[in-house]
């Protein structure tokens, strides 16, 4: 199951700029994935509720919200791009220029 989950995930991952992202940020539903980590393993963590994954991530701080600086940042730049994947009710994204 996981295995499908995850091929289903890798086909909903899309570019997406900072416009369209930014209602989801201002209801507090963006989450924003560190580079190191696949987005559709994270994607999977939290649609199979893999507490022990995602806790370990969020202590890391690998996966954040996103902070009041980049908030502000991306709102100067609305064509800005991310990596994105919607699991509900999360909308995942990955900075496309950030290179850690």
């Amino acid at each position: 199951m996981t295995q499908d989950l995850k091929t289903e995930l890798s086909e909903m991952v899309a570019p997406a700029d900072w416009a369209w992202i930014s209602p989801h940020a201002n209801r507090g539903a963006v989450v924003v994935v560190d580079q190191r980590l696949d987005l559709v393993d994270v994607g999977v963590a939290i649609a199979t509720d893999n507490t022990t994954a995602v806790n370990h991530w969020i202590a890391e701080a690998l996966i954040t919200k996103p902070s009041p600086f980049q908030l502000e940042i991306w709102d100067q730049t609305a064509k800005k791009q991310f990596q994105s994947l919607i699991v509900q009710p999360f909308v995942l994204v990955q900075d496309a220029a950030d290179e850690n």
